[in-house]
């Protein structure tokens, strides 16, 4: 809540757009008391800070939390508060209710709902370079990594219309080995031409060859050809196959550079202790929750703000004799998937995490819902120790286990009886 918003003289608006943006600023009384449009370029950021000299240190907002608008804002000092395309749409309607858009009218209601409800609202507030650093490439890599999913998705799908085989062959088509063997060998007559000595030096080369399946795939390589696709099929879809293959070659290398990146610059953030020593969280998940959280502590509170943020505290609805609770959709998705990942890995690395899952699955949770409350106490700790910058410590946490006498602790005790005794 902000209590000093009554100071506030004047709120702007700023709807945004590829090549233009239209800002509104409102008074105290709701009167409209500049409006103008401006080019997204040089010109036109120049010209929107001359126009705005008049309304110094007017907070403002926009229906987005980031990009180059919102980049230009911080830049230059302004008071940014985000709104989510969904509450847009809903002050809209209340403003213009016979649905009516415009950009004019987006704007203006913005501006409006800024004046009457802005106090409540969420301030965003820019991180320092490292921090965005490793956020800007955290994010980026999710993005190429939904690529090589979609690329794997179609490749398998060109596999099934003339090479089933090597779909047999290989069950994971997200690593290097099943592209190098469609590039080497990419129609089933080339794999048969190729002749047993050629496949068990492949296997051999890309560390394949397993007492268990090595049988089993050079069965699979003899038989490849049994039910053979038209020549029509075989000619487009190798094509298409060993095209997606080396584009896949290209792809995963750009992710590893990716990788090295994030944790190079995770290395080298002033938080990497707290986050490094998340069990299961590792150098994969630790950089990604370091970006999502930041670095800013006044952006979550108390754990609360945290975890509704996360996703991982339901929403409740009550109504007359009606109460319910549902999915929090409203948060931040990357923030969400991280800890669901997070909660699932710790599982392996924390005996009371897997006893805590284990027991919400005894009441009756489902898989996703057991995650959620894992992730819930997960977030508790981790929301402690960023505020108070330490790092895990796997025994005090199960002293206090013992202390509380949770539910927890009467699973694990005897694993964890030895942890105790020698504090």
């Amino acid at each position: 809540m902000n209590t000093d918003w009554n100071q506030h003289s004047h709120f702007a608006a700023l709807d945004w757009a590829s090549d233009h943006h239209d800002v509104i600023v409102l008074d105290r009384t709701g009167a409209v008391v500049a409006e103008f449009r401006f080019a997204h370029s040089a010109a036109g950021w120049a010209e929107f800070t001359d126009q705005m000299k008049p309304f110094a240190s007017v907070p403002l907002t926009l229906e987005t939390s980031s990009g180059p608008a919102v980049d230009q804002l911080l830049q230059r000092g302004f008071t940014v508060y985000p709104l989510a395309p969904g509450a847009a749409a809903g002050y809209r309607a209340r403003k213009v209710p016979s649905g009516t858009k415009t950009d004019r009218h987006d704007t203006w209601a913005m501006a409006d709902a800024l004046r009457t409800d802005g106090h409540a609202w969420r301030v965003l507030r820019p991180q320092d370079e490292a921090t965005a650093t490793l956020r800007a490439l955290c994010r980026d890599e999710i993005g190429l990594i939904e690529q090589r999913t979609l690329l794997v998705n179609q490749l398998r799908a060109a596999l099934r219309e003339y090479y089933p085989a090597a779909l047999e062959a290989f069950a994971d088509w997200a690593v290097p080995a099943p592209w190098a063997f469609l590039q080497q060998f990419p129609t089933p007559v080339a794999l048969q031409t190729a002749g047993k000595r050629k496949w068990e030096k492949f296997l051999h080369t890309h560390k394949l060859w397993r007492r268990q399946t090595r049988d089993e795939r050079l069965g699979v390589f003899a038989a490849a050809n049994a039910l053979p696709a038209s020549a029509a099929v075989v000619s487009a879809k190798s094509l298409l196959a060993v095209s997606l293959a080396r584009v896949l070659v290209t792809l995963q290398h750009q992710i590893d550079e990716y990788r090295r990146r994030i944790v190079e610059a995770f290395q080298a953030h002033p938080d990497h202790d707290i986050f490094g020593g998340l069990p299961g969280a590792r150098d994969v998940l630790a950089p990604r929750l370091l970006a999502e959280l930041g670095s800013v502590r006044e952006e979550y509170p108390d754990a609360d703000a945290l975890m509704c943020q996360s996703g991982v505290s339901p929403v409740s609805y009550q109504s007359g004799q009606v109460e319910r609770c549902r999915l929090r959709r409203a948060c931040v998705k990357m923030l969400r998937f991280t800890v669901h990942l997070w909660a699932n890995a710790s599982r392996k690395r924390c005996a009371w995490a897997q006893a805590y899952y284990e027991q919400k699955r005894a009441e009756g949770h489902s898989h996703a819902s057991a995650l959620r409350c894992l992730g819930k106490r997960w977030l508790k700790i981790l929301w402690r120790l960023w505020q108070s910058r330490e790092r895990y410590d796997e025994s005090k946490h199960l002293r206090s286990l013992e202390r509380r006498a949770a539910k927890v602790w009467e699973r694990i005790k005897p694993a964890a009886r030895p942890v105790t005794q020698t504090v």
